[in-house]
């Protein structure tokens, strides 16, 4: 079923429950009142409101100097906002986002009725609701935001890289939770598409500020107009563009299926993609948030981890870890899991580890990684390594196949965040003494850098 620009995904179309019943006054021979398509105006006001908290929220923590909470906050509403406003609008808030579903449907996939004048509205909406925002928070602080690099060190590759590669994460995974045939119905996407920015702010943001969104930048930009630098913004609207697209070219290959008539199960090599991207996404954000010696590094990382599995899950069962595929392989639960798909699947965890690895270096490649290397903590030895990696990566692997494999206690909506979670848990509790690894790729990638 095509989803309509104005008209959200079965996802969040479903939140809004069935059509009403006749009540008791109304006469028995009435037919029930049915719920009305949103309005084109009632799209673009929701898309303006939605922009305009996340900009605004966006303006108030950065002028706060939040570093602990702040990426959180700013996920947080975007969350909140898709779950208020998706009913109506689809919950872009982000031409960037709007850019990847015209894509999609331009090309034949499971989206209609945005192409054309709509998506320009749309995109006015967005940054007009940015630029308003800017100035709402200006108002409080008396000046405004500059957008552009964190520091001098950082050029235009540095941060033009992440800003595309977040905002292919973003994109990606929008249209996975979102528009993807095979995840709808769901009640989570919502928190899948806000832990994007859980995952992007704390490490990519420590480098380029986490925009992710052209409405963000150039909110942010046009309304410190005092300062104004019309060089960053354009560039960081124009990355954000290019990752829009990316992620619309990826889902097409990812979810062919859903371009044709015919239903199709994924292709191995598909499979393996769908392993590489997530483990891509999960060790660069650890290897960024430990460069940036992150204050929320556990949660950011796990973040990741939740969101790329509620995109991938329905492709690959979305393992991102080769101690995670091992105990699928053992435990014997999923019949498809062969020898050789399973040495598949190390192989491309194992790839997009180093790849990832090679990523982080290269932004941080003016300054010293030895902050990644990996090893144990100050006063801890193998054994204490040991045993934390052991316990946490057993936990990890156990509440894979209890919430995603068991088909006596599975959760359907809430498995990504389950499993998530044991990287929060792990990360915090045993970091400080192994590195809270617990995964062959992110050890891979951490052991070849520094």
């Amino acid at each position: 079923q095509a989803v309509s620009a104005c008209t959200p995904p079965r996802s969040t179309r479903d939140c809004r429950g069935p059509p009403r019943r006749a009540s008791r006054t109304e006469p028995p021979n009435r037919a029930p009142r049915m719920a009305k398509d949103p309005t084109l105006l009632s799209c673009l006001v929701a898309e303006f409101v939605g922009t305009f908290f996340l900009i605004f929220t966006v303006g108030m923590n950065v002028e706060l100097k939040d570093t602990v909470w702040g990426g959180i906050s700013i996920g947080s509403v975007l969350m909140v906002c898709i779950y208020a406003l998706g009913g109506i609008s689809g919950g872009h808030f982000n031409p960037a986002v709007t850019f990847a579903l015209g894509i999609v449907e331009l090309i034949g996939g499971p989206v209609k009725g945005l192409l054309g004048r709509k998506l320009f509205l749309y995109w006015a909406v967005q940054i007009a609701g940015g630029i308003a925002a800017g100035f709402c928070y200006r108002s409080i602080f008396a000046h405004g935001i500059s957008v552009g690099p964190t520091a001098a060190e950082f050029g235009v590759p540095n941060v033009g890289i992440l800003e595309i590669i977040y905002t292919f994460m973003l994109c990606f995974v929008v249209l996975n939770v979102a528009v993807a045939q095979e995840n709808q119905p769901n009640q989570y996407f919502g928190i899948a598409i806000g832990g994007v920015i859980f995952a992007g702010a704390y490490g990519a943001g420590a480098v380029c500020g986490g925009c992710f969104n052209p409405a963000v930048a150039l909110g942010l930009d046009i309304s410190h107009f005092s300062h104004f630098n019309p060089k960053w913004s354009p560039l960081y609207a124009l990355c954000q563009l290019i990752g829009g697209a990316l992620a619309a070219g990826v889902f097409r290959f990812v979810r062919s299926s859903n371009f044709t008539d015919a239903k199709e199960e994924p292709t191995e090599s598909v499979m393996f993609l769908s392993e590489f991207l997530g483990t891509y996404m999960l060790v660069l954000t650890v290897g960024l948030n430990v460069l940036a010696k992150s204050p929320a590094a556990g949660y950011s990382i796990a973040s990741s981890l939740m969101s790329m599995i509620y995109a991938l899950s329905s492709v690959s069962g979305a393992h991102f870890n080769p101690a995670v595929t091992l105990a699928v392989l053992l435990s014997g639960r999923a019949p498809d899991m062969t020898l050789k798909r399973a040495a598949g699947y190390v192989g491309a965890q194992l790839t997009a580890g180093k790849l990832a690895s090679m990523t982080y270096v290269f932004v941080y490649s003016d300054q010293s990684t030895s902050s990644t290397s990996l090893g144990p903590g100050a006063h801890y030895g193998l054994v204490a390594v040991g045993v934390v990696e052991v316990a946490f990566t057993f936990l990890l692997c156990f509440i894979v196949l209890s919430v995603a494999v068991s088909t006596t206690t599975n959760s359907s909506n809430k498995f990504g965040f389950c499993i998530g979670a044991c990287v929060t848990v792990g990360g915090n509790a045993g970091g400080p003494i192994s590195g809270g690894a617990f995964n062959p790729a992110v050890a891979l990638g951490l052991a070849t850098t520094g």
